[in-house]
């Protein structure tokens, strides 16, 4: 029998400074998120960062938290319900950090007689920290407690027609009529994670993004991006010149991918964009990152800065032509079991 296992990144169980910590824990210890080695990840995190950002990131976490409870989570369930419409398999789901597990969501598949489960990471672009660490993780829980399932992995799909022209339709129709330029801002990486990730050791940040074509493509989170806002644009008609392409949330003084999005947000209103729209192609769940880092925090920086108007675009979230999308992509997965 066959089932489905969306896996999203995570939250806390609540907005308790507790919950909190014990969720930045498990988050920032994991070596593909911060990639020191295990006694300066630890001197870092359980050093530092746990004893200075739980509280504030609490309080973060209240401006957007739901009567339901988190909003990553919420819209997740709501995405498994949907698509639980539209397929004959069970659908469940997984968060690769805290709850539900992804063990738990493997083992209601398994307790309802499924031995062949399509494992969806819901990140449209590759990279070290969102689709190679849920599928270590997963891997490591079949190994361990699950010897007897078989996983079919989906990969990253920022480059398929079905997704591209869903997010461009999606835009287009929450896209002011009047705004001066629309800002693509992606999660950060470090840049070592992009060199760190490339075992075709062809990647070269300075110039091999912007190819039509290099081996490390596949493999690079930076060029994914450019290539998801490309083909978007594309799809829209935009002229370039409205087009800006940044990267948000980075962590500590390591050089991350710039342009930086705070920076950005920070200076453009004095170079004459006055009416901003922004999207975060990174995600297709609105969460912490995209509720209160861009549409809170975002916005005050712009208007600081000198912009008068800031137009923040939600994420796919649980829209019908997204669900659309996880389907096809879910019965291709399921399809090639029969192929085996």
């Amino acid at each position: 029998m066959k089932g489905i296992l969306l896996v999203n990144l995570g939250s806390p169980r609540s907005t308790a400074v507790n919950d909190v910590k014990e969720y930045l824990d498990e988050f920032l210890m994991d070596e593909k998120v911060i990639d020191y080695r295990w006694i300066f990840r630890a001197l870092l995190v359980r050093g530092i960062i746990l004893n200075t950002r739980p509280a504030k990131s609490a309080e973060a976490y209240k401006t957007v938290w739901t009567e339901q409870g988190s909003p990553l989570i919420v819209i997740t369930e709501k995405i498994q319900k949907k698509l639980q419409k539209l397929v004959d398999v069970p659908v469940e789901i997984g968060m690769r950090y805290a709850q539900p597990s992804i063990e738990a969501g493997i083992q209601k598949l398994v307790d309802k007689g499924v031995t062949e489960i399509v494992l969806f990471p819901l990140y449209p672009q590759y990279a070290m920290s969102t689709t190679e660490t849920v599928i270590e993780k997963a891997e490591e829980v079949r190994k361990q407690k699950f010897p007897n399932v078989k996983i079919n992995y989906i990969q990253p799909f920022y480059n398929r027609d079905i997704y591209v022209n869903c997010l461009a339709e999606s835009i287009k129709e929450k896209l002011p009529e009047n705004f001066d330029a629309l800002q693509f801002s992606y999660h950060g990486v470090p840049e070592r994670h992009i060199y760190k990730t490339d075992p075709t050791k062809t990647c070269n940040l300075n110039d091999c993004c912007s190819r039509e074509s290099n081996p490390s493509h596949q493999f690079c989170y930076r060029h994914q991006c450019f290539d998801v806002t490309n083909s978007v644009i594309k799809k829209l008609g935009l002229p370039k010149e409205k087009v800006m392409v940044t990267f948000q949330s980075r962590l500590g003084k390591d050089k991350w991918m710039e342009p930086y999005t705070d920076e950005t947000l920070e200076s453009i209103g004095k170079k004459g964009i006055k009416n901003l729209a922004i999207v975060c192609p990174a995600f297709v769940s609105d969460c912490l990152e995209t509720l209160e880092e861009i549409s809170v925090e975002g916005k005050e920086q712009f208007l600081h800065g000198g912009g008068e108007n800031f137009h923040y675009i939600p994420c796919l979230n649980d829209e019908d032509r997204w669900i659309e999308v996880v389907k096809t992509l879910c019965e291709e997965k399921l399809n090639e079991f029969y192929l085996v």
